[in-house]
């Protein structure tokens, strides 16, 4: 084993396009590349690296061994000596051999993107359930590499008086990683269980809760400063808000909001920050409505709009109404503006949350929509589902109710959209049971 430096702030990159989908240049696929390219820069930087240089290349698979080819490994080594980097960033995720294999032939600390991000979140975190989160995405991360320490004091054979102090120790560190895990579980499931709380009374006093979700770096701990005249937190780099705040929301008319600040995403989030994080995630979970703060000005906000959308379906939250935002239309050239629906609904705001521009009419729209948005049609109750027909009658929303054969209940029902929601999270009702009314109408009448 080859000692590491104990620096590791001069970083080269290395950027590969792996072409599995032969598709994929016929769609665009050299701006999407360009675009993964400056955002795995903005990352390193965002770390607090010196970024050296960035070598580049594409392979139509990786390879099982070094994940590229020994060509590109010569030219990455004559890149490390000529910019003197200490340290060496894969834009790919690496497997735990891959790594060890390019820093026995690169000799030098070796790193993927799932570890760049995990270490940007260590540097964010600031509130005690934050921290928790981050060390437990560390360590899970860390039990598939926690071999690359030790391969040193392996030995290729068992048995009594062949086992080596190598296999020991790692039986010794992985016991220890995992004892650290469980008693982090223990802690954030507490601490989860106080969010929980705090979530069940809000529910409780009816006050709905609105969530800022995006692309990092959208601007979204911007626009919550100018809407709730707080002072978070925020800055031109990814990831600059880990930690989620919940503040009061004044809205036109009178009414009140809960408006939540969180974890911006980003493109193939690591599974390990998914899993840690899901806590906090539940307060995207759990909103009556998503503000979905787009950069205006990005060239690429389709395809950053579909990575939400794309990390909102993985915690369950796909269904959860949501309103677009285009932020920062001071560089767009667009002009501040609500776009309605044929039926008057607001349907996208346009506004700079740096410039103040727009503000007012984001509050007008939330407390329409709010207010405004129902949900309308048939649902199917079983007979197990007693409580819910009762909480529905309880809460005067029921038109009409038709009995089927099996015993269920068919509710024609119209009611507040946010309501409805709470009611599908406590009863787990699902789209696949609320019909459109023409549709259960016909099918009744056949």
């Amino acid at each position: 084993m080859f000692e590491r430096p104990d620096t590791g702030d001069r970083a080269l990159l290395v950027h590969i396009d792996i072409r599995q989908d032969a598709g994929r240049a016929a769609a665009g696929g050299t701006t999407d590349l360009v675009a993964d390219r400056e955002e795995f820069g903005e990352l390193a930087r965002s770390a607090g690296l010196e970024v050296t240089d960035m070598v580049t290349g594409s392979r139509l698979r990786p390879t099982a061994r070094h994940f590229v080819g020994k060509g590109k490994i010569e030219e990455v080594k004559q890149a490390l000596e000529e910019h003197e980097s200490d340290v060496v960033l894969f834009g790919q995720r690496l497997s735990p051999s891959q790594e060890r294999n390019l820093e026995r032939e690169l000799r030098v600390r070796v790193l993927d993107r799932n570890s760049l991000i995990l270490d940007i979140f260590a540097q964010r975190a600031r509130t005690f359930e934050g921290k928790l989160q981050v060390e437990l995405a560390q360590l899970t991360h860390l039990s598939t590499r926690l071999v690359r320490g030790w391969t040193h004091l392996e030995r290729q054979k068992g048995g009594i008086g062949l086992r080596g102090p190598g296999e020991t120790q790692l039986e010794t560190d992985r016991r220890l990683l995992n004892d650290r895990v469980r008693m982090l579980g223990k802690r954030l499931e507490k601490v989860r269980s106080q969010r929980e709380q705090g979530r069940s009374q809000r529910g409780k006093s009816g006050i709905p809760t609105v969530a800022l979700v995006g692309y990092t770096n959208a601007g979204k701990s911007t626009l919550f400063n100018r809407l709730t005249g707080e002072r978070v937190y925020a800055a031109d780099q990814l990831f600059a808000t880990l930690d989620p705040t919940l503040r009061r929301l004044e809205l036109p008319g009178g009414g009140v909001a809960v408006l939540a600040d969180t974890v911006g995403f980003i493109r193939d989030l690591p599974h390990e920050l998914v899993d840690a994080f899901r806590s906090t995630l539940t307060e995207t979970l759990e909103a009556d409505l998503l503000i979905h703060v787009i950069d205006d000005a990005d060239e690429e906000r389709a395809s950053r709009r579909a990575d939400v959308a794309h990390v909102l379906a993985g915690i369950g939250a796909s269904d959860v109404p949501e309103l677009p935002v285009f932020n920062k239309i001071d560089l767009s050239g667009h002009s501040a503006r609500i776009e309605r629906s044929e039926q008057g609904v607001p349907q996208a705001v346009y506004l700079s949350a740096k410039q103040g521009d727009g503000i007012e009419a984001l509050a007008e729209a939330i407390a329409e929509r709010l207010s405004g948005a129902r949900t309308s049609g048939w649902l199917r109750v079983g007979p197990e589902s007693g409580k819910l027909r009762a909480q529905l009658f309880e809460a005067r929303v029921v038109l009409e109710e038709q009995v089927q054969e099996d015993g269920a209940m068919l509710v024609h029902l119209d009611m507040d959209a946010a309501d409805f929601a709470r009611l599908d999270r406590e009863h787990r009702i699902g789209d696949d049971i609320v019909l459109d009314g023409e549709a259960l109408a016909a099918s009744v009448q056949g």
